[in-house]
């Protein structure tokens, strides 16, 4: 039987949380967080990672690249420029 949406987000929040504090020393990652991805196939729960710019695969040294899954989640990469408190 499928998980609940709610078991779903719970543990996407649980993956986020362990991976977070690795993927905000990336370059130009300013922040972590959930959402769904949209492909052909459907809606999926992702684990939302916003940068401040893209930049193609070869201009990053290997600890920089973002990955596509983590764990049984995919990752989205979401540019939303600089973040600033105010």
């Amino acid at each position: 039987m499928a998980d609940s949406l709610g078991e779903m987000v719970e543990r996407a929040q649980q993956v986020k949380a362990k991976y977070e504090p690795h993927l905000l020393k990336k370059k130009n990652v300013v922040g972590v967080g959930i959402g769904f991805k949209h492909t052909p196939q459907g809606e999926n729960i992702a684990i939302m990672v916003n940068v401040a710019q893209k930049e193609p695969l070869s201009a990053l040294a290997e600890e920089d690249r973002i990955p596509k899954t983590l764990e049984d989640f995919p990752v989205d990469v979401v540019v939303v420029g600089e973040i600033q408190a105010f």
